[in-house]
């Protein structure tokens, strides 16, 4: 039975950075186990790939679904999450944001030593290199590139104007001292290519010789004895036999919001109630495995406008081809943008001290998050909430590893959400009236008209709203007094030895903004601190 140092389980935005960190001691030996592939694909290298993959479920893209959801009219969304080498980070849409400062202020008022912005800042500047340059608030010289090189269409910046036609501020950096207002986008992009985690902290260091990464591996379970976690269980592809590894010092989980609760869950670490309904043997209570589950619901309004503002010319097959192509050949054109260029950080009501909607502005107009393009020119303004009240799930479907776990995201429990969702919409409808985009707007796609009745507002959004792909929660991060932790300030899991998770699944409440960043952040600092001085 081979052994390790450490173990870590999952290679994606976090996991990725845990490796990088870890192996520098090279005393140390270092396994990283990935269930997905070496996403190679030049749609994952290629910015305007996202398209493709995000939209269904893939080799790139585990494309689960939740469970009906009560108060959207009872369907099931789409949730897409990454698979393979640095996981969602392989797929999102390459938007750095690192949530406000408040944020994390209150993960220290929460009694969490250490993660107020103060302290998280300096990590954040590690991680990257901004293009824009060095600031109080910007680093340069990280691993990880942030840039706002993006051909710009004209329908983006006419958005900003309108934004402040409508009275709301510009801001020249979201991530800087002040993020509320509109503006321009930075994201994860160096020369033309998606800097993914893996790209960015794995690919460089996968040379060195006490570093092992194995992909199609699939962690079933956790080795638990007397207390103490001392190595992982996984199969190498799908129909392999068990291999069993062992850990001298930690086994590091961070198989994010979705698989991190599910792992534990399947070794016998959760709620014995849900164990016990799945047929799983209960090793270890602790109760807030997989709760606290939060999630960006986001609603999207969709205009049809000119041929030379859309991308919906993009997406036919032969214009496909020949953008790949150009950037293949020539690393230019349409294939080195992501398509999300501006959008905002704006307050639903003055007095609050801190932006709750984020909008997206989008050079097209779909169905759905996995239906597909709509066949018209059009643009799309989406908003979603950034701080929800309601809280949801994952729970073990059965005791079978390849079986998927139950996803409630319970979005809309909570007559907040649904108050400040429907100033959101109102936000939109707001901006899209301005001079500067009745130019750009040739008609109404969804909604149909512009909705005034709070009640008519309200089911529209049942029907329509879907994920922005940012769930976090489900190994909650809290001190010893809150009954629903599962790690404490340090990651380490409540009652057992050898056990960390680091990734977003730890976040205690949900970041006001893109959650990449911010799960690469946490992973810096965590590695520091296991990093002998």
């Amino acid at each position: 039975m081979d052994r390790y140092d450490y173990i870590i389980i999952g290679a994606g935005s976090s996991g990725c950075v845990m490796a990088n960190r870890l192996s520098a001691n090279r005393n140390k030996k270092v396994l990283l186990l990935e269930a997905g592939g070496k996403n190679k694909s030049i749609l994952v290298k290629m910015p305007a790939g996202v398209g493709n993959l995000i939209n269904e479920k893939n080799q790139f893209n585990w494309g689960f679904r939740t469970e009906p959801e009560p108060h959207l009219d009872n369907r099931t969304l789409f949730w897409p999450r990454g698979r393979g080498l640095g996981g969602s980070s392989a797929i999102n849409g390459m938007i750095y944001i690192r949530g406000h400062k408040r944020d994390y202020d209150e993960w220290a008022q929460m009694g969490l030593q250490g993660w107020s912005f103060a302290d998280v800042l300096p990590y954040f500047k590690k991680t990257e290199n901004a293009e824009r340059g060095e600031s109080s608030h910007r680093g340069v010289g990280g691993h990880l590139n942030v840039t706002s090189e993006n051909p710009r269409n004209p329908l983006m910046g006419t958005f900003i104007e309108a934004g402040q036609q409508a009275g709301f501020p510009y801001t020249d950096d979201f991530n800087g001292v002040e993020q509320e207002g509109v503006g321009w986008y930075e994201y994860t992009i160096r020369d033309g290519e998606r800097a993914s985690s893996s790209v960015s902290y794995l690919s460089p260091v996968l040379h060195r010789s006490n570093l092992n990464c194995q992909t199609d591996a699939h962690v079933t379970k956790l080795i638990l004895e007397h207390g103490q976690i001392i190595g992982v269980e996984y199969r190498k592809g799908k129909s392999a036999e068990t291999v069993k590894v062992l850990a001298n010092e930690e086994v590091v989980l961070s198989a994010a919001v979705i698989h991190s609760p599910h792992i534990l869950q399947l070794s016998g670490i959760e709620n014995p109630e849900d164990l016990k309904a799945a047929n799983i043997d209960v090793v270890h209570e602790l109760p807030g495995v997989g709760a606290n589950l939060q999630d960006h619901l986001d609603l999207s309004v969709g205009c049809f406008t000119d041929p030379e503002h859309s991308l919906y010319q993009a997406t036919k097959p032969l214009a496909k081809l020949m953008t790949g192509l150009n950037y293949i050949l020539r690393k230019k054109g349409l294939g080195r943008a992501n398509g999300l260029e501006s959008g905002g950080f704006l307050k639903t009501r003055p007095e609050l001290e801190r932006p709750d909607v984020q909008i997206h502005v989008v050079a097209a107009i779909s169905e759905g998050c996995n239906e597909g393009p709509v066949n018209e020119h059009g643009f799309a303004i989406h908003a979603c909430q950034l701080r929800p009240a309601s809280r949801g799930r994952i729970r073990p479907r059965s005791n079978d590893p390849d079986d998927v776990p139950k996803i409630y995201a319970n979005y809309l429990d909570n007559e907040f959400d649904r108050e400040v969702m429907r100033a959101g919409y109102k936000m939109v409808e707001q901006i899209i009236t301005q001079d500067a985009m009745k130019p750009y707007v040739k008609g109404r796609y969804t909604p149909s008209y512009s909705l005034i009745d709070d009640a008519e507002i309200d089911a529209w959004i049942r029907a329509e709203s879907e994920t922005i792909y940012h769930p976090v929660g489900t190994c909650k991060m809290a001190p010893d007094h809150d009954p629903g932790g599962v790690v404490d300030k340090d990651l380490r899991v409540r009652g057992i030895g050898g056990l960390r998770v680091v990734d977003a699944s730890v976040m205690p409440t949900l970041i006001g903004g893109n959650t990449n960043a911010a799960a690469i952040m946490i992973a810096e600092k965590i590695a520091d601190s296991m990093i002998p001085v």
